[in-house]
């Protein structure tokens, strides 16, 4: 069966947030004391009492607005709303029941869903605060008192929530599952391809750039096995990083490239790769992280015959570092072979997960040193004794010879052309490491 799902909603600037991060023991979402920070819904595990659930954070509910991000995050407090086992209300000790806090209640009443009352920034010991029984007035039973600063009341809260829960089945882990980081620059498409291959509005789409800001988790099954989705905020260039939010959000797109199985770069068909792109795309490449280059917005392009040949030997060439990469041409707005992806993302995860054996390498070394003679530099030559695949995530071999000084970068690249061209590789950065030992040896 699946996981509970225990959603944290409330008005904005209760401490959901800092809460989301004091149960799930990380820090996945932006704590600002700004409100309106967390916009789409964040996921992740958390553990209690043997009890593993999903617990999500949601932005703060706005009951009466127009303002159209504050719109898009009432819309997706209100799936969390619909898809939660349970919701914890989180209100404010401070600022006392308000009106927003009485729309919010009733808005989770007519839900029909289980509610927990937490009442947060209660950070003293001791007696509980009497100004905690004003909460009663919401109609939701017992107020909780908690400290999300501090953790104090969050056993006692996470217990009342197990209390809803279903009886436990054995579940099966989900080894198999592929981690997918959707990364790219503002307003390439991220959040729109998301939304195209769940078939719902999962995140906030708008042509406002840096709409999304915490990189959200989304797990996606179908018929060609089981991915986590993860929507990474635009990257700016730091020059265009003007506020201290969304310096927060780069860093959780590093994070969700770090524990990304395959990365997704999007490029807009439009503008073709720019100066951003190339940095985006880096971070992958030097985090060793299998990609796929991904032109969106392709339905927006006039074109003939050679178009797309065109556009694939622009980006190989601007990308030159990322040659490895399988380029793929789609349309989220349009669904254009978006399903294509599945199959490159299974591709490309395999080719990183490659072992070669030792006598394999060895044969394609013996074949490409016959080939090309080593170098050598003032009489002494390069002699490279043998090869062997350290570890996988990206494939890693180290190469033994006499002399590292004389390894010219030039023939590590050319070794590793040697092969790519025999064990294919495709879509995976590879490591070389180089090592000495003597001749004796």
């Amino acid at each position: 069966m699946p996981r509970p799902i225990v959603a944290i909603v409330g008005r904005p600037n209760t401490g959901k947030s800092m809460l989301f991060n004091k149960l799930t023991g990380k820090r996945l979402s932006i704590v600002e004391d700004t409100p309106g920070v967390t916009r789409d819904r964040l996921y992740a595990p958390c553990e209690w009492c043997g009890r593993t659930f999903t617990l999500v954070d949601t932005g703060g509910i706005e009951p009466n607005t127009e303002d159209e991000i504050l719109l898009f995050m009432r819309e997706q407090a209100r799936i969390a709303i619909e898809s939660a086992t349970v919701i914890i209300l989180l209100c404010d000790l401070r600022t006392g029941v308000t009106a927003a806090d009485h729309d919010v209640a009733n808005m989770l009443l007519k839900a029909g869903r289980p509610v927990v009352l937490a009442v947060n920034k209660a950070d003293s010991t001791g007696p509980t605060d009497p100004d905690v029984y004003e909460f009663y007035n919401l109609g939701l039973g017992d107020p909780i008192p908690v400290s999300a600063l501090h953790g104090h009341g969050t056993g006692e809260l996470l217990d009342a929530c197990l209390a809803f829960f279903p009886e436990q089945d054995e579940e099966e882990p989900d080894d198999d599952v592929i981690q997918v980081a959707v990364i790219g620059r503002p307003n390439v498409g991220k959040s729109s391809l998301i939304n195209r291959i769940l078939g719902q509005e999962r995140v906030i789409v708008s042509d406002v750039a840096g709409t999304t800001r915490d990189a959200v988790d989304t797990p996606f099954e179908n018929e060609t096995g089981k991915y986590l989705f993860i929507d990474t905020a635009g990257m700016r260039r730091k020059a265009k990083i003007g506020d201290r939010i969304e310096k927060f959000s780069i860093l959780r797109a590093a994070m969700a490239i770090e524990r990304a199985d395959v990365c997704l770069i999007l490029i807009d068909a439009q503008t073709g790769v720019t100066e951003q792109d190339t940095k985006v795309a880096g971070m992958a490449h030097e985090a060793g992280k299998a990609s796929v280059i991904v032109v969106n917005k392709w339905d927006a392009v006039e074109k003939d015959d050679r178009t797309m040949d065109r556009m694939r030997e622009a980006v190989k060439r601007d990308l030159a570092f990322m040659s490895y990469a399988p380029v793929a041409f789609i349309s989220a707005l349009t669904g254009q072979r978006v399903n294509r992806l599945f199959e490159l993302i299974r591709f490309v995860n395999e080719q990183s997960h490659m072992r070669i054996t030792t006598g394999l390498l060895n044969s394609v070394l013996a074949d490409a040193t016959a080939r090309v003679q080593p170098p050598s530099d003032k009489g002494k030559r390069l002699k490279v004794f043998y090869i062997t695949q350290a570890g996988i995530c990206p494939p890693h071999f180290v190469v033994f010879c006499n002399d590292s000084s004389l390894f010219h970068f030039s023939y590590r690249r050319y070794l590793e052309n040697q092969i790519r061209a025999v064990f294919g590789l495709e879509g995976t950065p590879v490591r070389m490491t180089i090592r000495e030992r003597s001749e004796k040896k």
